[in-house]
């Protein structure tokens, strides 16, 4: 029981997550123990002065911890969808696509290819962008405990940046893999309700997503600032003062590192930041109050974020593919790494095109360079699923079972129905029955 002044409950149910308990708590005249404060960084006196942190940034601490392994763990829900997915489409026939050859497997087809396979490639990305996010955070944390804290506040900004835009991304991908499986996937059987439901919920806790573009945006304002002054800015957005070309050199035949591809992701960052950045200096100009001017430029400013975080996934998926040493496993990633490039460059052309640096022609050749590296990675789709590794406990999915045997499994787990387990229902007998029998009764006809 809660102590003489205090309530406690719980909110009700979520449309998912229901194993983690989120509750309300109220304190009505109750006095909490000096002891019981959490007083690891802020302290009150016995006499009850406030005291503050050693470094204001260290207040970033708890939030980065929890963000840090966010995107780690949303990279875990995709895998596990497009595992169940693939899976599944390797099995699962229909419809032929040479006359008289008999079905193929869905996974054949280029539309099945084209949902999926880049979902794939962003899982990988997030993947690795997760691992390198923990390296940063346990480097910060061992320099916050030698009393340095120049870093934090960037962690801070970048994992704000790579929460929203991971979990938002996640979200569509489990939805892509949950649609690709057909009318199974809508099944429960599939467990892609649960996992969808539990996934889309990052991009609500620990910070809403529209807030965390935003305090992303205000450190890359800063970095505006600076680069527009001449002054020196962080590793993290260096491509502000790099030398960039008018005029992408992406073509027919892409270059052996895909540099072009990584330069443009460069400069669609550095548009939108600058674009934001320039309209932030035009809206104070007329005479708007800095909150006001900023909240006239949020859509903008967003949107600077998520360009600038889809920058920082692309750079560091290609750093990390690029250190593979082992032969086939270095070709496959760099298969999937090229895939992603060009998906996400089309998908961003928007911002591109409209200052001229791609052509309608360039989109051309990528999407070209896209259909081939689709083809060229159906061999080892599933292994690249495989690879995760997740167990049938896991994934708790009778579609994406690691036998294959989906179709006896979904007929058992059918008949594990409370309607299936008698020919004709109990409510039958009780309801229905007595209800027609009433009505032939009072029947005239």
């Amino acid at each position: 029981m809660p102590f003489r002044g205090i309530t406690v409950g719980d909110i009700g149910p979520k449309m998912a997550y229901n194993g983690v308990d989120n509750g309300f708590l109220a304190f009505h005249h109750y006095r909490i123990p000096r002891n019981n404060m959490l007083m690891k960084h802020v302290k009150v006196t016995p006499d009850g002065k406030y005291v503050p942190p050693a470094h204001a940034k260290v207040g970033y601490s708890a939030m980065v911890h929890v963000r840090a392994h966010m995107i780690s763990t949303q990279a875990a829900f995709l895998a596990q969808a497009l595992t169940t997915a693939i899976r599944y489409s390797a099995i699962r026939r229909q419809g032929e696509i040479q006359p008289g050859q008999g079905e193929v497997k869905i996974l054949e087809y280029q539309t099945q290819q084209h949902r999926l396979f880049p979902q794939l490639a962003r899982a990988y990305a997030f993947i690795f962008t997760g691992q390198a996010v923990r390296v940063i955070f346990q480097r910060v944390q061992k320099d916050v405990a030698r009393g340095k804290v120049d870093e934090m506040a960037k962690l801070h900004y970048i994992s704000s940046g790579l929460k929203a835009v991971v979990t938002y991304l996640t979200g569509q991908g489990i939805e892509q893999a949950r649609m690709s499986c057909g009318g199974h996937g809508y099944s429960k059987a599939s467990n892609m309700s649960e996992l969808y439901g539990v996934a889309i919920g990052g991009a609500t806790y620990e910070g809403e997503n529209m807030v965390m573009l935003q305090q992303l945006a205000r450190y890359l304002m800063k970095s505006a600032e600076a680069a527009k002054s001449g002054r020196a800015v962080g590793k993290l957005v260096d491509y502000l003062v790099r030398s960039s070309e008018q005029r992408s050199a992406i073509d027919r035949q892409p270059d052996h590192d895909y540099s072009a591809h990584l330069k443009a992701f460069d400069k669609a960052a550095k548009l939108q930041v600058m674009k934001a950045y320039e309209r932030m200096q035009s809206l104070r100009a007329q005479g708007l109050l800095e909150e006001e001017a900023w909240n006239a430029n949020a859509v903008e400013l967003n949107r600077a974020a998520r360009v600038h975080t889809r920058q920082y996934i692309a750079r560091t998926f290609d750093e990390h593919v690029k250190a593979v040493v082992h032969g086939p496993c270095r070709e496959v990633l760099l298969d999937l790494l090229h895939l992603h490039l060009n998906y996400e460059l089309l998908d961003m052309a928007y911002y591109l095109l409209e200052d001229g640096y791609l052509s309608g022609q360039q989109l051309d050749y990528m999407k070209e360079d896209m259909y081939r590296l689709l083809a060229r990675l159906r061999p080892n789709i599933v292994s690249l699923v495989d690879s995760w590794d997740f167990s049938d406990h896991e994934l708790r999915s009778v579609l994406g079972r690691r036998d294959g045997h989906v179709y006896e499994n979904l007929y058992k787990w059918a008949q594990e129905s409370e309607l299936n387990r008698t020919q004709v229902l109990p409510t039958f007998e009780k309801y229905l029955k007595p209800m027609m029998k009433q009505a032939r009764e009072q029947s005239k006809l």
